[in-house]
């Protein structure tokens, strides 16, 4: 991960970076405006201040913005393919046959979430939270409520976060020399965090919108889709498995992941083709997550407070609003952590904003009533509280391995 030297405009480009937080947060309707202001902005304020002048800072911009397009390609790309494959998993008819699978009352949003969790281990997190919120909507036919929708997303996060293909750091992590077995014990913190929000954001949801349970049998699930979601994801599997086993730098050249993605969504479409309309949507989504993502490359963070507990805390707790990709570029560049307590951190820790993790930003797309910090915090304070329940009990258990 590339950064761009400090400079007299460093303590200009952090502000520019919170006031364009902070309009996210007030202005969430606006919020890929907000961004794409911010980013501006912070481009001109680091091309005007560059000690070389205008032309050199000119260079410095593009040749970083160039060093990080793969990540900027790979989260456009993945984004967009999700979108594609939930209206594929939509269309099957196979969510309005869940309700009748699940267990009644509050004990079937668990096994939702659960579902998400499971899912979210063995697939990209992104892929987990649209799938859930897909099968979310069709349970709760009288709306899902926010703080069920951070539960969905912390729970696609939670499952990640132990997994080496269930996220983009834990996956960085991996292709640094980083042992699957040594962020294993991730999972301990996730499923604790999963045991405390979990029962909470399902036992509000059904207070206020109970499942909606009804015979499946005259549902027509339609077949040949749930088979193109299947491929889908099996291909974007062994993309990531492969790809990272075999061709670790392929990742620092191309986005592999996005690329496999959508030759399996194009090479499906004559069997049964998408409604390519959620494109529109995804669109504004996926680009509003990349730009946030570039915006955050740009901040002139050279190195991370020395590892310890409450630093790694601290990671989790900004990941909330700061991308996690370059603060785990950076701490595998200065070494010495407790991989697996980090690699819970700021993967689960991300759940606590919408916009603090793809898969918050991926399941606003289908709930856009979410893209609000205000109501994500005052409704999904369980995931916030469960952040710090999880890193606790890992602490606990396992102690501080550096």
């Amino acid at each position: 991960m590339r950064k761009l030297a400090g400079g007299i405009s460093g303590t200009m480009e952090f502000v520019i970076f919170g006031l364009t937080l902070l309009g996210v947060a007030l202005f969430h309707r606006h919020a890929l405006a907000v961004a794409v202001a911010g980013f501006i902005l912070t481009i001109l304020v680091r091309v005007a201040s560059a000690p070389e002048g205008i032309d050199a800072g000119g260079h410095e911009i593009a040749a970083h913005l160039a060093s990080e397009w793969v990540t900027f390609a790979n989260l456009f790309l993945l984004l967009l393919g999700f979108a594609v494959l939930a209206n594929q998993f939509e269309q099957s008819n196979l969510p309005e046959a869940i309700p009748s699978r699940l267990p009644a009352g509050w004990l079937g949003g668990i096994a939702l979430l659960a579902v998400v969790f499971g899912l979210s281990i063995f697939l990209d997190n992104i892929a987990g939270a649209i799938i859930g919120g897909i099968m979310a909507r069709h349970v709760y036919r009288n709306g899902v409520t926010i703080g069920f929708q951070a539960a969905i997303v912390a729970a696609a996060n939670a499952g990640g976060a132990g997994s080496v293909i269930g996220d983009t750091t834990t996956t960085m992590m991996w292709i640094s020399g980083i042992s699957p077995l040594q962020l294993a014990p991730a999972f301990i913190g996730a499923i604790a965090a999963f045991a405390f929000f979990a029962p909470l954001a399902t036992l509000r949801q059904q207070r206020l919108s109970p499942i909606s349970r009804g015979p499946a049998s005259h549902v027509q699930i339609d077949w040949v889709r749930v088979a193109i979601v299947w491929i889908i994801l099996a291909a974007v599997v062994a993309v990531n498995v492969i790809g990272n086993s075999l061709f670790p730098e392929l990742e620092k050249t191309a986005p592999a992941l996005g690329i496999g993605l959508w030759i399996a969504v194009l090479a499906t479409t004559p069997f049964r083709a998408p409604d390519w309309r959620v494109l529109i949507e995804a669109t504004k989504g996926a680009t509003f997550l990349v730009v946030l993502v570039a915006l955050a490359s740009l901040i002139p963070v050279d190195e991370l407070p020395s590892p310890s507990a409450f630093s790694v805390f601290g990671l989790g707790v900004l990941s909330a609003v700061f991308d996690n990709i370059p603060l785990t570029a950076l701490a595998l560049n200065q070494g010495g952590y407790d991989w697996a307590l980090l690699a819970y951190a700021v993967g689960f820790g991300g759940s606590m904003v919408w916009f603090g993790s793809s898969a918050g930003v991926a399941l606003t797309n289908i709930f856009p009533e979410g893209r609000s910090v205000v109501q994500w915090l005052r409704n999904g304070w369980p995931v916030a509280v469960a952040y710090l329940v999880g890193f606790l009990v890992m602490l606990a258990v396992m102690g501080w391995r550096p």
